[in-house]
């Protein structure tokens, strides 16, 4: 009997190790998005050594070649140089182009599109979803951001892990899930200058 239970502890720690590498593995970045990340890092830093006045230590990340249902918004450390953490992001629905995997991207009013470039996260107010971030857009491609209503804000229908299918659009803002919002909450409200985040494709 007691060879019985050793067995079934060690059948059940391994499955529940496995498990957790699994998760891991699937929470690791690719080197491509990597490769990615660290393009667009580069201009960042160069841009926040200029104009001291955004934050210096963080910036947020969203990489919409990723598919909607992987980790795409990456809040990195640019002291350490790494990623520190990750989660989902929807795109505006005026952004699918019915091809699976392509998307398309504008700056116009009531396009209900995702528009790329970097903004700057500023301040917090209470909408229809909640607490959300006024974005405002620092870039050609994005400066009618304000005047789209383009925020950072959580909606319950995006979920907190990672999907073998596409989660729901927005209407062009960076949607996220709840936890994964109050994570980033903590990080913006604790910081004394704006943030900058960059959409890119």
């Amino acid at each position: 009997m007691k060879l019985f239970y050793l067995v079934l502890f060690v059948t059940v720690s391994f499955f529940s190790s496995s498990k957790l590498a699994f998760k891991e593995e699937d929470d690791a970045i690719s080197t491509i998005e990597m490769e990615r990340i660290n393009s667009r890092i580069a201009d960042i830093k160069n841009m926040i050594s200029i104009d001291s006045k955004y934050n210096q230590k963080i910036a947020f990340l969203i990489d919409m070649k990723v598919p909607s249902g992987k980790n795409r918004f990456f809040v990195y450390d640019l002291q350490k140089n790494e990623v520190v953490d990750q989660g989902l992001v929807a795109h505006g629905s005026g952004s699918e182009t019915g091809v699976k995997g392509i998307l398309k991207f504008s700056n116009m009013p009531n396009s209900n599109c995702t528009a790329l470039g970097r903004y700057s996260v500023g301040k917090t107010y209470k909408g229809i979803f909640g607490k959300a971030y006024r974005l405002a857009g620092l870039e050609e491609t994005n400066n009618n951001a304000l005047k789209r209503a383009i925020v950072l804000h959580h909606y319950s229908a995006v979920p907190y892990d990672e999907q073998d299918y596409y989660i729901s659009n927005s209407h062009g803002c960076p949607m996220v899930n709840e936890q994964f919002f109050k994570r980033i909450e903590k990080i913006i409200d604790g910081s004394k200058s704006n943030i900058i985040m960059d959409i890119y494709y």
